[in-house]
């Protein structure tokens, strides 16, 4: 699935699983991510701020 009209470089974490894994592409100031099991469903945008954000409260817990 291409985001505004190219294909994104999506990446995986090492610390995901088979079964529950989420792919994450940088696109300038925006994230994108979408489920690695289910890739068509969709993608979830997100400016690159606010993923930082959430994966520094992530790293908190």
């Amino acid at each position: 699935m291409s985001a505004g009209g190219f294909e994104p470089n999506f990446r995986k974490s090492s610390y995901s699983d088979r079964s529950n894994c989420v792919e994450v592409a940088d696109l300038g100031g925006e994230t994108v991510v979408r489920d690695s099991r289910n890739p068509d469903a969709g993608l979830f945008h997100l400016p690159s701020s606010e993923w930082v954000s959430l994966l520094r409260a992530a790293a908190r817990r």
